[in-house]
């Protein structure tokens, strides 16, 4: 074995040993959309005095921190996002109301002096005085704070069954003397008088308003600084309450902006079903890609295998979170990842029917070396792409770019390290060398062998293809304007929640149930066999709670098995975030191509993404399906899908070119597309394979990603090879280049025969290339 190979093999034994070791000792995290749970993002808010900054948010933090613990969640997450935003993971909690409730409040504890009764004469009151009904729903009138929750030292809940209180909350002030001041004060009033009580306020609400002991002396006050909030508790609600004295006030208010309850059942079904989904594609790819090339086919699965394994050991050593767009891109990477593999195989066949007698060692030689500018290209793109969603995007699209840039890391080691040394070791074999046909590398394929009987000149007419483009095009653009875009809460921002009801309901009927209800801008649609899910605008939760009550009404019964709440200040910023990554991310693959490849060749690569994006959210304009954080990430991979088709046609072409650089460009076009086809049509159905399994085993929550996916695939290998390549030869013309194909392209009787992939063309004096 040569150097180069021993280092190679060193390499990918080096790779895959780490990959097992982390692999089995770090554990990926599911997100709670797999494991059931609730995340609520909280977002710290400026005040008059303070700024929501980054430190504000640290200190917010780990106050939350204290409350999160405090509520027993087993394996909680915290983490802070960006400046001013918190993500909080609660698994196993099916009720976000309590769990809201004692995050989210600011527990801003305040004592006030009572000045009196409270005034019901519409008087504007001296700044820092107000009203504020007491326990029993009367009006105090309050005097400024004299306490704060900064003078808090310690809060316990307690229980003290011989005096009759019950439950209570003993509080430890820092201060005594403040608290024995404010005592002393109210002291000097008679016995029954308001004046004589002290109001304890949380969060503008008078939790305890207790009368000064008679045996309290004026001006003397209560010392000691320690007293008893009494209100009737239960033993749950003085616990809560004694969290959130204790706790600490949070040094600014936060705003719930996004919040998600996933059952714990539809978890499961979803592990199970992309289980399934995954067994079922990647064992129909593997037998595709065996039958197709055999020998090489079979050692390309298992470096798809061992793809498999670095990628999740990547996502597991950046403490990636697993989601289930996630784990569907996952599964669909494996049959992507092929595409590599068919790269290096088709070119090695190329170079097998060129030559007379080689050995498989060159033609497989000669295939990693021909194929590899487009691998590199194709994925430095789509690393562009990914490297850009993940710093300007936010939320599920951010996510994406991890798992984007992983698998394609992942993809490259697979195919040019691991599938190269498995490769060169196996034709180095005596009996391979004597049994060529057993690699699969000796037949040029049915679909080569179709076409170079053929000869089809798709492009004689490239305007033909661009107007069939166009009429795509448009009629996909309508369905834009005629039914809209049904945006998902994740870009409007909403309630959504998703009920399985015991019985099967018409979403009519539910929809004029919750309109009687008081929510008549509901939207209703089927889930499933007997489930529905209802968006509308943010709701508190007891509106919740009252949609909940009239969806189970109408369903003899209903179990809810998810709940999103995205506020609108979110919802924007994650349509403004992914559009701007979009935008750059085709701008930056716009550059490099043109700087790889000509100016043209890089306009008609990103008219075609543009192209594809347009037809395919169009399609789903026309079908009604939502455009939600799933449908982004699937036209996320449809774009790289495209991109990745189209370089490896430009690729060609510009090999093509090197070795005739005066031939026109549409034949040269035409001899690349026709060279690449048999690559085209073996990686995509490699891909079906995929996405049918999806599709039929994925369950309803991968049915639409499965869906916009075999769309954007068929869009995106139509516009790759004929919408591309059509728009670069027709800019290089009006650029002033090579007319002289198009000119030959006119006259049949003029027109030579069409070179065969292992012959250079063949020039003649009837070309009509003009001097």
């Amino acid at each position: 074995m040569k150097r180069p190979a021993r280092v190679r093999a060193l390499f990918a034994l080096a790779v895959i040993a780490v990959s097992v070791f982390v692999a089995v000792t770090v554990p990926v995290r599911l997100g709670l959309d797999l494991r059931g749970g609730t995340q609520i993002v909280l977002e710290t808010r400026s005040t008059e005095t303070l700024e929501a900054d980054s430190e504000a948010t640290d200190r917010t933090l780990e106050v939350l921190r204290g409350r999160v613990d405090a509520l027993g969640v087993a394996e909680p997450g915290i983490v802070r996002s960006g400046d001013n935003r918190i993500i909080v993971e609660l698994p196993g909690v099916q009720d976000p109301r309590q769990a809201a409730d004692v995050l989210g409040r600011t527990a801003q504890l305040s004592v006030h002096p009572v000045l009196g009764p409270g005034a019901a004469d519409g008087r504007a009151l001296p700044k820092g005085e107000r009203v504020l009904p007491d326990e029993a729903g009367e009006g105090l009138h309050l005097g400024g704070a004299a306490l704060s929750g900064q003078d808090v030292k310690s809060a316990e809940a307690r229980f003290d069954p011989q005096s009759g209180a019950g439950w209570h909350v003993t509080v430890d002030f820092a201060d005594g003397k403040g608290w024995a001041r404010l005592t002393g004060e109210a002291a000097c009033h008679p016995a029954g008088d308001p004046q004589r009580r002290v109001a304890i306020v949380l969060d503008n609400k008078i939790i305890s308003s207790p009368q000064v002991d008679p045996s309290v002396a004026c001006g003397a006050g209560i010392t000691g600084g320690s007293t008893q909030i009494t209100g009737s508790f239960t033993s749950d609600e003085a616990k809560e309450l004694a969290l959130l004295v204790h706790g600490g006030a949070l040094p600014v208010p936060v705003e719930t902006v996004e919040q998600r309850t996933v059952g714990p059942t539809l978890g499961a079904e979803a592990i199970r079903a992309s289980a399934w989904a995954a067994v079922a594609g990647t064992a129909l790819t593997a037998l595709f890609v065996v039958v197709v090339y055999r020998l090489m086919g079979l050692l390309a699965v298992v470096a798809l295998l061992c793809y498999g394994l670095i990628s999740y050991a990547g996502l597991a050593a950046l403490g990636a979170t697993l989601t289930l767009p996630g784990l569907a891109g996952f599964v669909l990477a494996i049959g992507m990842a092929v595409d590599a593999n068919v790269l290096v195989f088709e070119r090695a066949r190329e170079e097998y029917a060129k030559r007379n007698r080689p050995s498989g060692r060159s033609a497989l030689t000669a295939g990693f070396k021909g194929a590899f500018s487009a691998i590199a290209d194709s994925n430095v793109t789509t690393l562009i792409a990914a490297a850009l969603l993940f710093v300007l995007a936010s939320g599920p699209v951010k996510g994406f770019g991890v798992t984007l840039g992983i698998g394609v890391l992942a993809s490259m080691i697979s195919a040019l390290v691991i599938t190269r040394v498995l490769a060169e070791f196996a034709v180095a074999r005596r009996w391979v060398h004597r049994r060529p046909g057993v690699t699969g590398l000796a037949s040029v394929g049915r679909v080569r062998a179709f076409l170079t009987r053929r000869d089809p000149q798709l492009m004689r007419r490239p305007r033909r293809w661009l107007a069939v483009s166009a009429v795509v095009l448009a009629v996909a653009a309508a369905g834009i304007f005629v039914r809209g875009l049904n945006f998902g809460v994740e870009f409007t921002g909403g309630r959504l929640i998703e009920y399985s009801t015991e019985q099967t309901v018409d979403p009519d009927r539910a929809r004029a149930a919750l309109a009687d209800a008081g929510f008549p801008q509901a939207v209703v649609q089927s889930s499933g066999d007997s489930g529905l899910t209802v968006r509308t605008e943010e709701l508190t939760n007891e509106e919740a709670v009252k949609v909940a009550e009239t969806v189970a009404e109408v369903g003899g019964g209903a179990e809810k098995v998810r709940d999103e709440l995205i506020g609108p200040s979110l919802g924007d910023e994650l349509r403004r975030n992914a559009l701007i990554a979009l935008g750059l991310a085709l701008a930056a693959q716009l550059l490099y191509l043109a700087v790889r490849f000509r100016w043209m060749f890089g306009t008609g690569a990103v008219a075609a993404l543009a192209h594809d994006v347009v037809i395919l959210t169009g399609i789903f304009a026309w079908l009604g399906k939502p455009i939600d954080g799933v449908f982004l990430a699937a036209l996320l991979t449809v774009i790289g899908y495209s991109v990745n088709d189209s370089v490896v046609v430009f690729d060609r072409i510009r090999e093509l070119w090197r070795k005739d650089a005066k031939a026109p460009l549409a034949q040269v076009t035409n001899q690349a597309i026709l060279q690449t086809v048999p690559r085209t049509v073996n990686t995509g159905i490699g891909v079906i394979f995929i996405l049918a399994a999806l599709a039929l085993l994925g369950g309803d929550s991968l049915t639409d990603f499965a869906l916009a996916l075999l769309i954007g695939m068929l869009v995106g290998t139509y516009s790759s090879v004929l919408t591309a390549s059509p728009l670069a030869i027709e800019l290089d013309a009006r650029a002033g280049g090579r007319k002289g194909g198009r000119k030959r392209g006119r006259s049949a009787a003029g027109r030579p025969p069409a070179p065969r992939s292992d012959e250079r063309p063949q020039r003649t004096a009837t070309t009509g290339r003009r001097s």
